[in-house]
């Protein structure tokens, strides 16, 4: 069996000058956190099959429901988290609600990742 070895330093030398620039970069706690839950958006494969629908085209509940299968229910639950976190937005058409990108950022974030997964 394999001996796994921790990752840590050896000697105890502090990087003075690195520290500084880091606690001169480093964003406010507030700020990570909002970051880390906004990560978590897109941690469930239903809402980024959601958002691929919404890079195509603006559409309803129905027509999202019908192109990936679900119920119209499980659909605007994960929508409304969606909106919460400001990826997507609505309009109101008649009887119909029709959800679209909230901007390009979702777009450029998507792409990335699938980037980033794909590298050898």
């Amino acid at each position: 069996m394999e001996e796994r070895k921790e990752e840590i330093c050896e000697s105890s030398e502090i990087h003075e000058d690195l520290l500084k620039i880091v606690n001169e970069t480093l964003p406010e706690e507030t700020e990570l956190y909002d970051l880390a839950e906004l990560f978590k958006v897109f941690g469930d494969s239903t809402r980024i099959r959601i958002l691929y629908v919404l890079f195509e085209a603006e559409v309803c509940v129905c027509d999202l429901a019908k192109a990936l299968n679900m119920t119209q229910s499980a659909i605007s639950h994960q929508l409304k988290i969606l909106k919460q976190n400001k990826l997507v937005k609505n309009r109101r058409e008649g009887k119909s609600i029709f959800y679209s990108l909230a901007d390009d950022h979702v777009r450029t974030i998507i792409n990335q990742g699938r980037e980033h997964i794909e590298e050898d």
